[in-house]
């Protein structure tokens, strides 16, 4: 007779992956920290630059192309930033008298509230320069905080340096790839003028002891032109090693433990050079409020009676937000832009 073949099927298990790993931090265990960078209330043209300078600086990690509408408050963006996994806003504001930026912590706060004395964007740090540098892969990677003259020990400072320490992921200097390590920001706090100096650098290396010429044929891959020239010896020491400004130190000179592209090798000294790329600020710390923008005061530069009057300010400007809210429309307007901000949040 003949067989009846099983109807069952084999069914094949996969194993189960996680998806969420590329969102947790190997250094800390903990959600890689991203933000959302936005306004509240009508900024002039060169803040609305400096917004985006600042998203920029925030990559990869943040919302770049984020849309934000007047009918948007502040709680439209909280109830979008819990199932996006942002840990922190970058709300810039003006006033008649100065421009503010508030950084704060999602959803409970603190929140740290800065004057923005000075400031300059990054398209007018690279007018500036000779050669400006920005390649294409220098926002894959988050940047490198350092922190300068913020021991002093007070608590304020001890908060504004919490604060920033946790905007960025934290990384493993044991393991950590040296090609990743592309852009550096660096807070400097000066005691006397109590002003923070907001800087943001690109990192580069170039070998020591090695001529400018010989550098740029191998990371360029050109035959050089050799025309004018009697020998090839004139090609190498014609250039000389390098202009005054480009003079080796000894400070900063390392010794690689990996190779990093075609000209530094391992177990070879390079030089560390820095080039600002953008934005620039001065700061000044005003106010630290216990909340998200909102809370008991835990520190204020004015003292207790303006700090009353900033408080029912803020009151008055958070009553005037609900007023106008009027639907509930605002979550809509954020939803319709949440795919496009995951892909570059994640």
């Amino acid at each position: 007779m003949a067989r009846f073949r099983s109807k069952r099927r084999k069914v094949s298990m996969k194993p189960a992956v996680k998806k969420n790993q590329g969102n947790i931090d190997h250094v800390t265990g903990d959600k890689i920290p991203k933000s959302f960078v936005f306004s509240r209330g009508k900024l002039p043209s060169l803040l609305k630059q400096l917004q985006m300078d600042l998203r920029k600086l925030m990559l990869p990690y943040t919302a770049l192309n984020l849309r934000e509408k007047k009918r948007n408050n502040l709680r439209d963006f909280l109830n979008v930033s819990g199932p996006m996994g942002v840990t922190h806003f970058l709300i810039l504001s003006k006033t008649e008298t100065a421009p503010y930026l508030r950084v704060a912590r999602t959803p409970q706060g603190p929140t740290l509230t800065f004057k923005i004395h000075e400031y300059s964007l990054a398209q007018d740090v690279a007018q500036s320069q000779l050669r400006p540098r920005c390649p294409q892969d220098l926002f894959k990677n988050p940047p490198l905080i350092v922190l300068s003259g913020f021991g002093s020990g007070e608590q304020h400072l001890k908060l504004t340096t919490i604060m920033f320490q946790n905007i960025f992921p934290a990384i493993d200097i044991n393991t950590v790839k040296l090609a990743s390590c592309q852009r550096i920001v660096l807070l400097s706090y000066n005691k006397d003028t109590k002003l923070i100096d907001f800087r943001h650098y690109s990192i580069r290396l170039q070998p020591v002891g090695v001529s400018r010429r010989i550098r740029k044929f191998v990371q360029n891959h050109q035959v050089p032109d050799l025309r004018s020239l009697q020998d090839v010896s004139d090609f190498v020491t014609k250039a000389g090693y390098g202009s005054e400004s480009e003079a080796d130190d000894e400070a900063a000179t390392v010794t690689l433990v990996s190779d990093l592209g075609r000209v530094n090798r391992a177990s070879t000294k390079s030089a560390v050079k820095l080039q600002e790329i953008g934005p620039r600020m001065t700061l000044q710390l005003i106010k630290i409020e216990e909340g998200l923008c909102s809370g008991s005061v835990i520190f204020s530069e004015y003292g207790v009676v303006r700090d009353k009057k900033m408080q029912e300010e803020n009151q008055k400007n958070q009553e005037e937000d609900e007023d106008n809210q009027g639907d509930d429309d605002g979550d809509d307007d954020i939803e319709e832009n949440k795919e496009e901000d995951e892909e570059e949040c994640v």
